[in-house]
């Protein structure tokens, strides 16, 4: 998730509806008397950011904002971790530490991948959020907190309810205020306002020219479904920023795998004119169809021009017949602008 960060503030970037949407949400959650949330998202949708948000526009955001995330941890030391310990309490424990709750008290804890909590923990979990005390491991008597719990986790938690992997009581107390936060393929423009923003932070931060998106390159970005969301979008730009020359960014500039999913069929052919109706006139399917238009086209002009534009050498690079990528340069309109004739 793409944000302006200065030591003041943090703000998502976005003008999809629905990012508009979200913010209003995380400032009615964090100006609210509510001590748990939990935030729904795809893994790279940016759930540490809107936690951080609701911390720093709380009245909370003088105190610690403590981030745990529960799948880092092993099993046997998240307990310590989050509670601490006396000393002796077990073997290692040659001092009393105090654990990352009772650092935050106060302020906020921040529960990343929640549905990680093994079922002991869990059990754990459910008394805090209910008494707000916990015991230290190997003590007697027990601590007072005022934390608020932010969880969040990349799936339905009801689901994993459902397995029987994660407590219904513990799902229930933490479902009381829920947010999702939509995954980067469905915000539309947002995907080339994100790049633009991301461009310019590694630009700065990397002395890199790069300056432009070509329109090409532009139609990839928003066809392609983005599987790590804001999170690849951003370490793309990055990568590009440090490792290429130029002023634009040029198809060629992307990872083979994106240009490959995309140059796949879609996954409606095939399937009868109910799929291919279904999505006539769609949006995301006219971005599907102008981004493997410019693929073929990138790939044909450099085939072309490899071959000094001779049409039957480029053919044979690209393992067509002549014929065929005649009939397709005229379908892409390339014909005119290569001065290609029969």
């Amino acid at each position: 998730m793409s944000y302006a960060h200065s030591a003041l503030s943090l703000s998502l970037v976005g003008e999809h509806p629905s990012i508009a949407a979200l913010r209003k949400l995380i400032a009615r959650v964090a100006r609210s008397k509510a001590n748990t949330v939990l935030i729904y998202g795809e893994t790279g949708t940016g759930k540490g950011l809107v936690a951080r948000m609701i911390h720093q526009q709380s009245d909370r955001a003088q105190a610690e904002f403590m981030d745990i995330n529960c799948a880092a941890i092993p099993a046997e030391l998240l307990e310590s971790e989050l509670f601490g310990h006396e000393r002796g309490a077990f073997t290692g424990a040659v001092s009393k530490k105090e654990g990352l709750i009772e650092a935050a008290n106060g302020g906020s804890v921040f529960l990343d991948e929640v549905r990680e909590l093994d079922p002991v923990m869990q059990a754990k979990m459910l008394t805090l959020l209910d008494t707000r005390r916990f015991r230290r491991v190997g003590a007697v008597s027990p601590i007072n907190v005022d934390v608020r719990f932010i969880a969040a986790t990349n799936k339905i938690l009801l689901g994993e309810v459902k397995a029987g992997k994660f407590r219904d009581d513990l799902y229930y107390r933490l479902q009381v205020i829920a947010i999702n936060i939509p995954p980067l393929r469905e915000r539309g423009e947002d995907i080339l306002l994100l790049a633009e923003n991301f461009l310019a932070r590694y630009n700065a931060q990397y002395q890199s020219q790069m300056r432009h998106i070509d329109d090409d390159v532009q139609s990839v970005f928003k066809a392609y479904h983005w599987p790590g969301n804001v999170r690849e979008l951003e370490n793309l730009l990055e990568r590009i920023c440090l490792l290429e020359d130029g002023d634009r960014i040029r198809l060629d500039h992307l990872p083979q795998r994106i240009l490959r999913d995309l140059a796949a069929p879609p996954l409606s052919q095939g399937l009868g004119p109910a799929a291919t109706l279904s999505t006539a006139g769609a949006g995301p399917s006219r971005d599907y169809h102008a981004a493997t238009s410019a693929f073929q086209a990138s790939l044909i002009g450099r085939a072309l021009h490899d071959a000094g534009g001779n049409l039957g050498m480029a053919a044979q690079a690209l393992g067509l017949s002549r014929h065929a990528l005649r009939h397709q340069m005229t379908k892409l309109g390339m014909v005119s602008s290569w001065g290609v004739n029969d």
